[in-house]
This record gives structure tokens, C-alpha cells and sequence, in this order.
């Protein structure tokens, strides 16, 4: 039998007034879907879940779910456990200074155009699935952070390392 074990990654949920989603709703939104033993972790759409039914386009169907009862249609990012740790150990910067940007689809990176936005020892590199920012002096001030996923051209979420560990033990423990 194969693992039926998934995560989610909303982007942009709960970030600015119009883009709010408790939850408590989006537990119930993915239960409705049929999937179970879903537990979420802090308050920006980070979930873990089974899928019995291991079913293709879940992703799309979840932002459709959600889309058709609250005021927010995020994109839904869903990764096998082992994928998602894949992408989490290949962080060459390997401390909470990083920041993952999970990437919703492969995108054609812009080099000059990160580089560019890089400041003082900031770093960045990318795989097919991730970019990788070292922003050792916080998200809130980086022209990197800020300006990452135009220079990706794709859409993207980012999660620190620390949250990302965190999502991917509850999912070890379903």
C-alpha cells in the first residue's frame, strides 16, 4: 500500500485584511474534500492530511473549495513527505536565517534581476522546486525577499526553515 500521507502550502493566506482564512474553516474545508486526519500548523495555511484516494489535481480542487466559500483563492501547494523534506534538506544555507520559497509550478529564473535585489551578504540560489534566500538580517527589510517571486516568475510561498521542520513532523506523525 502506498503512503497516502500529504502537505499543503497556501499562498498568501492570512496576510493583508481581505485575505483571511481561520483555520478552523480550512480544516473543515479539507475534511469536506474527503480527506482526514487533517491537522494545521500556525495560521498561515500550512496543513498535513491523508488522501485515501491519493487523487491527482488536489491542489486545484483545494483553491477551488476554498474559493467557492471564503474571499480568498489561494494557490495550493501539495507535497509527499519525502518530497517535501527533499526540498528542505537541500537548503545550502542550512539555518533559520533561510527562507524557502516553494515554487507553485518550474519557473524561468531572472539571475541578473535577483542578484540585483540582493543586498550586503544576502544570498539566494534555486532548484527546480524551491528558491533558497539567506537573509541574514530578517524578511521585513530585503529587497530580496520582497521582490523574489517576479524575479522567479512563478508563483511561490515562502516558510522559514523552522516551520517547515515543524510541518513536516506532524505529517511524519499521521
Amino acid at each position: 500500500m502506498s503512503d497516502d500521507r500529504r502537505i499543503l502550502l497556501l499562498r498568501g493566506v492570512n496576510v493583508g485584511s481581505n485575505r483571511k482564512l481561520p483555520m478552523a474553516d480550512l480544516r473543515a474545508a479539507l475534511t469536506g474534500l474527503g480527506l482526514e486526519k487533517v491537522t494545521t500548523h500556525i495560521q498561515s495555511g500550512n496543513a498535513v492530511f491523508r488522501d485515501p484516494a491519493r487523487r491527482a489535481g488536489l491542489g486545484a480542487d483545494i483553491a477551488q473549495a476554498l474559493a467557492a466559500d471564503f474571499p480568498v483563492a489561494p494557490e495550493a501547494l501539495i507535497f509527499d513527505p519525502p518530497a517535501f523534506a527533499a526540498i528542505l534538506a537541500a537548503n545550502p544555507f542550512g539555518d533559520d536565517t533561510a527562507q524557502i520559497g516553494f515554487l507553485a509550478r518550474p519557473a524561468a529564473i531572472d539571475d541578473r534581476r535577483l542578484d540585483g535585489l540582493t543586498q550586503g551578504d544576502e544570498a539566494w540560489q534555486a532548484s527546480e522546486v524551491a528558491i533558497y534566500l539567506h537573509l541574514p538580517h530578517g524578511v521585513g527589510r530585503s529587497k530580496l525577499a520582497a521582490g523574489a517571486e517576479k524575479a522567479v516568475g512563478a508563483p511561490l510561498t515562502m516558510r522559514n526553515p523552522r516551520v517547515c521542520r515543524a510541518i513536516l513532523t506532524l505529517a511524519e506523525e499521521l
